[in-house]
C-alpha cells in the first residue's frame, strides 16, 4: 500500500481526542505480519500501542499520535474532514498533517526497509497513541511510566510531528522548550476608593515587581534555544464595581524556558523578587513540560543525511514551536527528533498535506532507519 493510500485509512476514522476510532487495531493488524510484538497499554480511556520488532541491539522507535483536535464547523470545510479528498495536489482531511501522513509514511517505509533488511542485530519500536491533542495524562507518558518499569530505554526516537514551514525537509526539531506556568494572587485590603488610607491596592503593590518580572533577563539561551521568556496572560482584580478597591489581583504568567535555567532556578528567582518587593501573596506553580535538546550527533546526522538524499535541501535544527509528546520520551531516550510535513495547515479548517511529499517523506524515514542500522 502507498503511503496516500495508508493515510487515507487514517484519516477516514474521526479519532478526535482522546478517541482513536480503530487507527490503532488497524495499524496493528499492519504491523504483526512484519513481526512486531503488539502491546496496548491502554489507561484512562486513552488508546496507547507500543510495538516492537527484536529484542536485541539499539532500539529505533518511531512516535506519533493517531488523535486529532476537533473538526470545527463542519460547512465551513470544502470537503468533510474525515472524507480524505484529493484536490490541486492535496491530501485534505483532519488530521493530513498532524500527524497521520507521518504515521502512514513510517509504516510504509519499515514495510519497504524490512523488504531489503529481514535480518538485524538492531531493534524497532512504534509508540502510538490517542491523547497527545488532549490532556496528555494516560498517553505517550504511560507507555514511558511503563518502559521505565522494565529498565527499557529507546536508543534513537523520531517523533513525527510536523515540522516542516515552507517545503518537506527544511526544518527538523532537536528539542522544545519547557513550560512552567503560575498563578499569582497578590493580596491588599478591599475598600472605598475614596478612603485611600483605609485600604491597600494589590494592583498598586504589584505593579512595581510586575513590571521587573517582565524586565528580567532569566537566560541568554544557548546554541539551540532564544532566552527565556516571560508573559503574562491573564490578570484579573475587582468586584466589578467602580468604587471598590480590590481585596486581592490575580495574575497568571508563564515561562518558556530553555535548558539554561531550571526549574527551581526560575520558581526561587521569582519568590526572591516579590518577597523583595514586600509582598503578601500565593503562588501556585504549575509544570506543564521540561525542555529537552538532542544535540548533534548520530540521529540529527543520519536525518539530516536522509533529507539531503532525498530533497537536496540542508535542514535546519530547531527548537520553536510548542510541547510536544517528545518532552516524556526524553525520559528514557538521549537521542530524540521531530520531523514530519508542512505545518502551514495543522489544526486548521481545510487541513492538508502535499501529495507530492508524501513517499519522499517515507523514504526520508527509511533512509534515516538505514544510516542507523549500517552504523
Amino acid at each position: 500500500m502507498s503511503v496516500l493510500a495508508l493515510a487515507r485509512e487514517l484519516i477516514a476514522r474521526p479519532s478526535v481526542t482522546p478517541t482513536d476510532a480503530g487507527c490503532l487495531d488497524f495499524l496493528a493488524q499492519r504491523l504483526a505480519p512484519l513481526g512486531f510484538d503488539i502491546e496496548r497499554i491502554d489507561a484512562g480511556g486513552v488508546s496507547n500501542l507500543w510495538a516492537r520488532r527484536g529484542q536485541t541491539g539499539r532500539l529505533i522507535c518511531f512516535a506519533g499520535h493517531t488523535d486529532v483536535v476537533p473538526t470545527g464547523p463542519l460547512d465551513a470545510w470544502t470537503s468533510p474532514p474525515f472524507e480524505p479528498t484529493l484536490r490541486d495536489g492535496y491530501l485534505y482531511g483532519r488530521g493530513a498533517a498532524d500527524m497521520k501522513s507521518s504515521i502512514a509514511a513510517f509504516v510504509v517505509a519499515i514495510e519497504r526497509l524490512l523488504a531489503r533488511y529481514p535480518v538485524s542485530t538492531d531493534s524497532l519500536a512504534l509508540l502510538l497513541t490517542s491523547d497527545e491533542e488532549g490532556d496528555a495524562v494516560d498517553g505517550t507518558v504511560r507507555v514511558v511510566e511503563a518502559l521505565k518499569a522494565r529498565n527499557q530505554i529507546i536508543d534513537f526516537c523520531i517523533v513525527g510531528e510536523p515540522t516542516c514551514v515552507d517545503r518537506l525537509g527544511d526544518t527538523v526539531k532537536n528539542g522544545r522548550r519547557g513550560s512552567l506556568s503560575a498563578t499569582l494572587i497578590v493580596k491588599g485590603v478591599q475598600g472605598h476608593v475614596a478612603y485611600p488610607h483605609l485600604v491597600k491596592n494589590p494592583v498598586h503593590l504589584a505593579a512595581p515587581a510586575l513590571a521587573e518580572l517582565a524586565a528580567t533577563e532569566w537566560d541568554q539561551g544557548n546554541e539551540f534555544f532564544p532566552p527565556t521568556s516571560f508573559q503574562i496572560s491573564n490578570a484579573h482584580a475587582g468586584t466589578g464595581a467602580g468604587n471598590v478597591v480590590p481585596g486581592n489581583f490575580e495574575i497568571m504568567f508563564n515561562f518558556r524556558f530553555s535548558t539554561a535555567s531550571t526549574v527551581d532556578g526560575l520558581q526561587s528567582r521569582v519568590h526572591t523578587l516579590l518577597d523583595r518587593h514586600g509582598l503578601e501573596y500565593e503562588i501556585r506553580w504549575t509544570l506543564g513540560a521540561k525542555p529537552f535538546l538532542t544535540s548533534r550527533g548520530e540521529l540529527s546526522n543520519a536525518i539530516a543525511g536522509a533529507i539531503q538524499e532525498v530533497t537536496t535541501i540542508s535542514t535546519e535544527l530547531s527548537t520553536t514551536g510548542g510541547t510536544s509528546d517528545g518532552r516524556f520520551i526524553a525520559d528514557i531516550c538521549p537521542q530524540l527528533v521531530e520531523f514530519g510535513p508542512v505545518n502551514a495547515s495543522i489544526h486548521k479548517i481545510d487541513e492538508c498535506v502535499a501529495v507530492a511529499d508524501l513517499e519522499p517523506l517515507a523514504k526520508i524515514y527509511e533512509l534515516t532507519v538505514e544510516r542507523l542500522l549500517s552504523a
